[in-house]
């Protein structure tokens, strides 16, 4: 069975197309075919707090290219989740309605923490010590969200209105930094030892400007380091020198200092970086579902 997943996030849009294959050392994720589009919902969403027209249309063409897509693949099912803009743009169900209507796509609006949820679906497609403490950060484009999990269940989960564009849109409330080092100060086992997980496009490609093997960790010294080589850089030469997209070259940074701040109050010297998100966990959930249908 084939499955296509579309994520509209903040900063951009993304369709993946994929199956789940069953192994002896449990199931993986085939990935056959993924685009993206830079939509930037964001930017419209947190000056003006709602969509604009000429985004709408970019939207609706987006999609009407990403159905094309998923039917030349022979998709099975094709399940489309928008996040933290959509959650928060005004005009979110006409643009969900028009869109529906031109293309006979149905979007679902989640909540953070259904995303959150469904991204840690996606973590039972990795092998390791699923026993172990360990601590999922997601960074996005309008939101972070952060997951605790111990003894093998998820402890606590938050999403905060923390992310690269509202960051780079001063959009960010003061208070913000300090709920989230509360939580974390609610939240976390001094004597546990938490393996830390960052997701998103942001940390992915990071990850690849480092140079990261799979499943090993990047040392936070490292990414400090990029830091300071990005900062004093124009986007034109981030773009040239690390072949980082042009919507990506803005967002980087404030990127990173989310990253920074957060592995700060998790006293984390390290971050690993699974290379899996919201749309693994989709196709993941679709196939499951489909399994104990047939079952």
């Amino acid at each position: 069975m084939k499955y296509g997943a579309i994520d509209i996030g903040t900063n951009a849009a993304r369709l993946l197309i994929g199956k789940i294959v069953e192994s002896s050392e449990g199931p993986y994720l085939n990935k056959i075919s993924y685009t993206r589009i830079p939509l930037q919902l964001g930017k419209d969403v947190f000056e003006k707090g709602e969509i604009s027209n000429e985004k709408i249309k970019n939207f609706v063409n987006s999609i009407t290219a990403f159905k094309i897509i998923a039917d030349i693949h022979e998709c099975n099912k094709l399940r489309v989740v928008a996040t933290s803009a959509m959650r928060e743009s005004s005009n979110a169900d006409l643009i969900i309605k028009k869109i529906n209507q031109k293309t006979g796509v149905k979007i679902e609006v989640i909540s953070g923490d259904e995303e959150a949820r469904t991204i840690l679906k996606a973590f039972e497609l990795i092998e390791f010590n699923k026993e172990d403490p360990f601590i999922i950060i997601d960074v996005g484009g309008g939101s972070t969200e952060i997951s605790i999990f111990e003894n093998g269940n998820k402890k606590s989960s938050k999403s905060f209105k923390l992310g690269t564009l509202r960051l780079l849109n001063k959009k960010v409330k003061e208070n913000c930094w300090d709920k989230i080092q509360d939580w974390i100060t609610e939240n976390i086992q001094s004597d546990h030892d938490y393996k830390i997980f960052g997701t998103g496009g942001n940390i992915n490609k990071i990850h690849k400007i480092l140079e990261g093997k799979q499943m090993v960790a990047l040392e936070k010294e490292a990414i400090i380091e990029l830091k300071n080589k990005l900062i004093p850089m124009s986007n034109l030469e981030r773009m040239h020198q690390y072949a980082i997209k042009p919507d990506r070259a803005d967002v980087i940074i404030p990127a990173i200092n989310i990253f920074l701040f957060i592995l700060e109050k998790l006293n984390a010297n390290s971050i690993t970086v699974p290379k899996i998100g919201l749309s693994d966990g989709i196709i993941y959930k679709l196939h499951l579902s489909d399994t104990l249908t047939t079952e």
